[in-house]
């Protein structure tokens, strides 16, 4: 983790949230993720592969004497003022992630009264790195220390992603939440997203980085086009149901189920379920691979990934493409996709370290001569999950 930065941004949120509210506050610190493996499988109850990452959202809280709720952007630099008797979306949509948790936690029963709040990040926003997942933990976590509310750490998990479900209205899995909370230096979380059971799978290569192509774009179908690949996964489901009552999830499916009872009634979805099914099993290999620190069978992987998610998920771009297209001959990348939900965001690349600057250079010539954009480039390490700096 880069404590550097860290302190920094501690430092601007506490100074901001003491200048506004004249009062010491909670600290807690809760990072973005990135995804090595496993991408759209998290709502189909199947498997993913993600890690906490040294990027961050740090969320200074204090109790209030009356049931009013104070929030405060420091990177939008702006304030929203909420009631616990009457949470409804914000016209802002960053306080949606904040409020949605507070009314998931009263609907579960618990008492609180009103806070004041201020956050900062330097989770690049819009890149698939998840800093509305870390804003929802870190809330949920810190308003569990303030007030006290006993809650262990996969029911923050569930709060977060569940505010995020109903109140936001992205119908996300728990991918993001969970490595937030759960991350571990050093560990990827093979989470199996049907019961929530994890392993920790060791990834400690000295000579590797993970290196992440940031678009600069995001597609406005982003979001419309998540729910609908949702809608397609259950569609598809319900088709095999009928013979099968037992397949509950595209979980318990299949590839000969698909082509005997999906693929003659309806072509896209039946290449939204292949894709699904095959990348669980894709998962289950690359976990393997990376036991055996096999790291050029696991990136071979990583672009089959990319694969299926251009041509039959259909949520990659252009311009994810090109940053895939630009590393795919080099033998010092072993490994490359697009990563989060689509439309934009990162690419995320396995690199061998000696080799990182030139290939940052080569394709960040390369996308400007076809895009006119400059990719922004981040180097990412592996962090541990939501804690409490103070």
């Amino acid at each position: 983790m880069d404590t550097t930065t860290v302190a920094s941004l501690q430092g601007s949120v506490n100074e901001k949230y003491q200048h506004l509210f004249n009062d010491t506050p909670l600290l807690v610190r809760s990072p973005g993720r990135v995804n090595l493996i496993g991408e759209h499988t998290d709502y189909n109850n199947g498997l993913v592969l993600p890690a906490a990452i040294d990027k961050n959202i740090i969320l200074a809280i204090g109790k209030r004497g009356d049931r009013a709720i104070h929030l405060h952007s420091l990177d939008q630099e702006q304030t929203h003022i909420a009631t616990l008797d009457s949470l409804e979306r914000s016209q802002l949509l960053w306080p949606d992630y904040i409020l949605g948790v507070i009314q998931q936690l009263a609907q579960r029963g618990h008492t609180m009264q009103g806070v004041n709040l201020v956050f900062g990040g330097d989770i690049p926003q819009g890149a698939g790195l998840s800093s509305s997942a870390a804003l929802e933990c870190a809330t949920a976590f810190a308003l569990n220390e303030l007030f006290g509310l006993g809650i262990q750490r996969l029911e923050i998990a569930l709060t977060a992603q569940a505010a995020e479900n109903e109140f936001v209205g992205v119908k996300c899995g728990l991918m993001d939440q969970f490595a937030s909370v759960f991350g571990q230096e050093q560990r990827l979380i093979k989470l199996d997203c049907r019961d929530f059971s994890h392993e920790y799978i060791p990834f400690n290569n000295p000579d590797l980085r993970i290196v992440l192509f940031d678009t600069q774009v995001k597609h406005s179908l982003a979001s419309s086009a998540y729910n609908e690949r949702r809608e397609q996964c259950e569609y598809g489901v319900s088709l095999i149901q009928k013979h099968h009552p037992d397949v509950k999830s595209l979980r318990d499916a299949n590839i000969e189920q698909l082509k005997r009872h999906v693929k003659p009634v309806d072509e896209v979805v039946y290449n939204r379920c292949f894709y699904v099914v095959s990348e669980i099993k894709r998962l289950q290999d690359g976990c393997d691979d990376l036991k055996k620190d096999d790291f050029e069978s696991f990136g071979k992987r990583m672009f089959e990934t990319h694969h299926g998610l251009q041509h039959l998920y259909e949520v990659s771009c252009d311009e994810l493409d090109i940053l895939v297209d630009l590393v795919r001959d080099y033998d010092a990348v072993l490994g490359a996709r697009m990563m989060g939900g689509g439309f934009g965001g990162c690419t995320i690349n396995l690199v061998k370290a000696p080799h990182v600057d030139e290939i940052v250079k080569t394709v960040s010539e390369g996308y400007l001569a076809k895009t006119g954009k400059n990719p922004q480039v981040y180097i990412a390490q592996l962090s541990a999950g939501t804690s409490i700096i103070r």
